[in-house]
């Protein structure tokens, strides 16, 4: 079969209007994220039963039950089994509810929020969800002294409160039209409240569509359906979840192709044309804003100086890169988060290869030739060590030795991601680019992963997510998208299609969700055995 190039396409600059997002539903504004390819549409009707086994990559024995810290695919996936949040990226890209049934900005400024609870939600062990449990599990990142990696994106909230027993009222110090966005981060799950104003999250109790019956950190886990799942109606049509960590590439291949799993999270590039002939196995090719990044430390020589880190920039061939590494499944990056499918993208002008321009920006450092060290695994995206080798051959003519260190798989987020001064990291799209610059851009944000502070880059950040013309707002993001690019200390080679593979009996609507793998973490309870 013949894959369908996907179109170079742009979404307006300006994101969703005022009144939708006000409205509590407006689109995301991603794009409509359809299975290209080999995908085929579902066409039987939904139906209940069988075990649903999934082959998933980025595991690790370090992985737990904390919502804020959760780092790996494998808690991703796992977060969105057991647990809910207020709102859900749906299949098609767009803004819906899960434990809030409805939501308003209840004054013209967005400097106050109401959002209605569903009313039949309880946790797995029975206890009914309330308006309590909301506020403790939202209240658990914004705490001083929280590590949560969601705290940066709760910061403008001044209060939150309950109007009844399902209803919550957020009050903010300035406006933000993207909360109802915001609050579908994979961080932000809803636990039952402990009377200390804590939460219990240690034992994996959730109010999502299944429940855990066994867990073991970067080996494996185990679920069975929640009946008393307030969306019931609308899904989790399995009876069983098993999901099982499989690190390797060309593990996850083999359990696809000979039967042992039903999906697998992540498809080898290289390998996908042929694993796309194999019997019973489709393929789901999403364009979507996943990137890989690789932060430098701008607080640690030698990337403290903008030159070497343009001398980086300019000598990576991101073209070579889509070509040999992507095997054309993705779009070259321009050394900024906001990816073409993301609202208020900005179509800056193209950084291109020019080893006269990094060698001239290495000579203003100080330099004549440099050393630095890149720490990367496999794990992060298949033929991502390749990559980097690629990247220190492409370099090596501008006079940048970069040499590639393979870190252990096991522990990579722990050991090498925010520790290491030049590493490769894979990130998923976030609905907003508030959200993803508040998260890994913001100064003093957790994860800021290249320390990179510029004064003026955080006071659009304010002005921008209070702005509710889509004009203003957009002029804002896209002197943002620039300064990353020229001032920053974060390369982005490409934006990749997310490619995953699951047997032709298992079922799902036309639209995928491009946030995560497997339907945005959601193939769970969308899909179903036919």
């Amino acid at each position: 079969m013949t894959r369908t190039q996907p179109s170079a396409r742009k979404t307006p600059k300006s994101g969703p209007s005022r009144r939708r997002i006000l409205a509590g539903g407006a689109a995301a504004g991603l794009g409509a994220a359809m299975p290209l390819g080999w995908a085929k549409p579902a066409m039987a009707a939904p139906r209940r039963g069988g075990v649903f086994r999934v082959g998933v990559h980025d595991g690790s024995s370090t992985d737990g039950w904390d919502p804020a810290t959760t780092e790996t695919i494998m808690m991703i996936q796992v977060n969105h089994v057991v647990r809910s949040y207020l709102t859900e990226i749906t299949n098609t890209n767009e803004l819906g509810p899960d434990l809030a049934t409805a939501w308003e900005a209840t004054k013209d400024d967005a400097t106050q929020w109401r959002f209605e609870l569903a009313t039949n939600a309880t946790f797995h062990d029975g206890r009914k969800v309330t308006s309590a449990d909301v506020i403790a599990s939202m209240n658990y990142h914004r705490a001083e002294g929280s590590a949560s990696a969601a705290k940066p994106l709760m910061e403008g909230i001044t209060d939150i409160r309950a109007d009844g027993d399902h209803a919550v009222v957020f009050e903010l110090d300035s406006g933000n039209a993207d909360l109802p966005y915001l609050l579908s981060d994979y961080h932000l799950t809803v636990q039952p409240a402990k009377p200390d104003g804590g939460i219990d999250w240690a034992n994996g109790i959730g109010c999502g569509p299944y429940k855990v019956t066994d867990f073991a950190p970067g080996i494996r886990a185990d679920f069975v359906r929640h009946d008393g799942w307030h969306r019931a109606d609308e899904g989790a049509w399995f009876d069983e979840v098993k999901m099982t960590v499989l690190n390797d590439p060309n593990a996850r291949q083999a359990a696809i192709v000979t039967g042992d799993v039903d999906a697998v999270t992540d498809v080898d590039l290289k390998t996908a044309s042929r694993l796309a002939q194999a019997p019973g196995v489709i393929l789901d090719n999403v364009p979507s804003g996943t990137h890989i990044t690789m932060p430098m430390f701008c607080d640690v020589a030698p990337f403290d100086d903008v030159n070497v880190r343009l001398a980086l920039k300019y000598s990576i061939n991101r073209q070579e890169i889509v070509e040999k590494i992507l095997f054309g499944y993705g779009t070259i990056g321009n050394d900024q988060p906001i990816a073409p499918t993301m609202p208020y993208y900005a179509d800056l002008p193209q950084r291109e290869q020019d080893l006269d321009k990094a060698k001239f920006h290495l000579k203003k450092a100080g330099h004549d030739r440099l050393s630095v060290e890149i720490s990367v695994n496999d794990a992060i995206l298949s033929g991502a060590t390749n990559m980097c080798s690629l990247f220190a051959e492409q370099a090596k003519p501008a006079g940048l030795d970069i040499k590639v260190n393979q870190e252990p798989v096991d522990g990579y987020w722990s050991n090498v991601w925010l520790k290491k001064p030049f590493c490769v990291v894979s990130w998923a799209a976030r609905p907003t680019p508030d959200i993803m610059f508040s998260q890994a851009y913001k100064s003093g944000a957790d994860w800021n992963e290249s320390h990179w502070e510029n004064e003026r880059f955080n006071e659009l950040l304010l002005k921008a997510k209070a702005e509710t013309d889509d004009a203003l707002r957009a002029e804002m993001y896209a002197e943002m998208q620039l300064l990353c690019r020229d001032d920053g200390g974060t390369i982005v080679p490409f934006f990749r299609e997310r490619m995953s593979a699951r047997r032709d009996n298992v079922m799902h609507e036309d639209s995928i969700a491009a946030v995560w793998e497997l339907d945005g973490a959601r193939g769970y309870h969308r899909w179903w055995f036919a």
